[in-house]
């Protein structure tokens, strides 16, 4: 099987993963996923494998296949697992669950390799460009820094105390990162190294945890109202489309919002959705914007003039995650 440009999935409350052609919009393959609903779905860098997060396991799946049964199973978390990616290389995966712990895993593996307790439910995890830093979100408010060379908590954050985080992106260079909230709120801060970083934890709730201090220190930059109602999903914009970077937030009021992170202008909202947008992923230059919606329908916008240029139909139930790998 010649393997696509383009690998385009989404996944649904119908137990099914479904990967898409990109420009027809047809289905050529579904994976049924009986076990749960999957909850998140990532692409590993070298694009030949979907891991695909449900309750309370990970399973990874070939992409240029047509073996509908997974070729590893990733059983230790005990719910929900709602976060999962990988290290830029493939060589690990890393995931946080509502058990309230995040998770390491060697692809090669089933058993966990390290584990993180975070105190409450995870829902979001993401893995700083310098590769040795997670940085995860949880249903109490709380933003930690996980520091993969001391093994540690390296500090706590917590924007608004109680107001659950329900996603966080950084910016691939690792010079910004968001977080946005079940409030419709987007804090963003500057990451600043070293002697950076003096003044910075004055301005915040900043905790160490440990007698490990991080590197990186977080110092507020804005404040966004983005929706009146719950974010569901941030992300910033990819390395192509520097200089023109955009933040993506995609909410329960049936929209995703387009933002310059130069001064978090509104550029556009994209209309067309008719129920919740659960999640989005950026072409690799930018250009492009994928979301997935409990319409049961995915959408594959123009981010520079807003409009939806097609539409992935074939789920039957609410689609809740979506993924898209259009990069070498």
């Amino acid at each position: 099987m010649a393997q696509p440009s383009v690998i385009l999935a989404t996944a649904s409350y119908g137990r099914t993963i479904r990967f898409w052609e990109a420009e027809s919009g047809r289905c050529y393959r579904t994976i049924p996923h009986p076990d749960s609903d999957v909850n998140r779905l990532e692409i590993t860098p070298d694009k030949q494998f979907l891991a695909a997060a449900g309750n309370p396991h990970i399973r990874l799946f070939e992409v240029n296949s047509s073996n509908a049964q997974p070729i590893m199973r990733y059983d230790s978390h005990t719910n929900n697992v709602m976060a999962v990616g990988f290290q830029c290389d493939g060589h690990w995966m890393y995931s946080g669950s509502e058990d309230g712990t995040v998770k390491i895993w060697d692809l090669r593996a089933p058993e966990c390799q390290r584990e993180y307790e975070s105190g409450a439910a995870v829902n979001t995890v993401i893995l700083h460009p310098n590769q040795t830093d997670l940085v995860s979100g949880d249903q109490n408010g709380n933003i930690r820094v996980w520091d993969l060379r001391a093994n540690s908590c390296s500090c706590e954050l917590v924007p608004e105390v109680d107001v659950a985080v329900g996603s966080l992106t950084v910016m691939w260079d690792g010079s910004l990162v968001v977080a946005a909230n079940n409030r419709g709120t987007c804090y963003v801060w500057r990451l600043l190294w070293g002697n950076q970083a003096e003044t910075s934890s004055k301005h915040i709730h900043f905790i160490p945890c440990g007698s490990y201090f991080t590197m990186i220190n977080f110092e507020p930059l804005h404040k966004l109202q983005a929706h009146n109602s719950c974010i569901l999903k941030c992300l910033l914009s990819p390395e192509l489309c520097d200089p023109q970077r955009y933040l993506a937030t995609a909410s329960s009021d049936h929209t995703v919002k387009i933002w310059n992170v130069d001064g978090f202008t509104l550029e556009r909202t994209l209309m067309g959705h008719q129920r919740w947008v659960w999640d989005c992923a950026f072409s690799v230059d930018g250009a492009y914007l994928l979301t997935a919606s409990s319409d049961a329908t995915a959408r594959l916008w123009n981010v520079t003039n807003g409009e939806a240029i097609r539409v992935y139909q074939g789920h039957h139930k609410a689609t809740i995650c979506c993924t898209l790998h259009d990069g070498a």
